[in-house]
Parts: structure tokens; C-alpha cells; sequence
């Protein structure tokens, strides 16, 4: 039931890496410090990824998600006496 769950995760987890390829922020630096005058600039950053990461995701999590549905096979020991 476990993997069942971790594989749909990862299914979800897939899409939306598939739909949403990157993201951008803005980081604040600092440039001088003047004594007691300082002065800082925004610098923006982009984070970016493949979508053919999240396709991957998804093609990983099916598989974990359907071996997780197997049921082991339970033989007894006096079928083959």
C-alpha cells in the first residue's frame, strides 16, 4: 500500500514538472558598504529544468505505483512433498 502511494506522489510530482518548467526569484546583494551608508541591488535568478524530467517522473512513479498492486506468491512447502 505504501508503494502504491509513493508512486502516485511521484505521478503528481511528474506533471507538475511537466507543466511548470522553471521558476524566478529575486535575490538581494550587497555592492558597497560606505561607512555607514550601505547599498544593495536585486538580482534576479531563473531556475529551469527540462520537461522531459517530469515525463521521466511520471514513467518512474507508474512503475512504482503498479509493482506496489503485486501480491507475493505464497507456496506451501507441502505441495512439493
Amino acid at each position: 500500500m505504501k508503494l502504491k502511494a509513493i508512486g502516485f506522489i511521484i505521478i503528481v510530482l511528474g506533471f507538475a514538472l511537466t507543466i511548470y518548467t522553471g521558476f524566478d526569484f529575486k535575490k538581494i546583494d550587497k555592492m558597497k558598504d560606505l561607512g555607514s551608508m550601505e547599498i544593495f541591488t536585486d538580482k534576479e535568478h531563473s531556475i529551469n529544468w527540462s520537461p522531459f524530467i517530469g515525463i521521466g517522473a511520471i514513467v518512474v512513479g507508474t512503475v512504482i505505483f503498479f509493482s506496489g498492486s503485486r501480491k507475493p506468491v505464497r507456496m506451501n512447502a507441502d505441495q512439493y512433498d
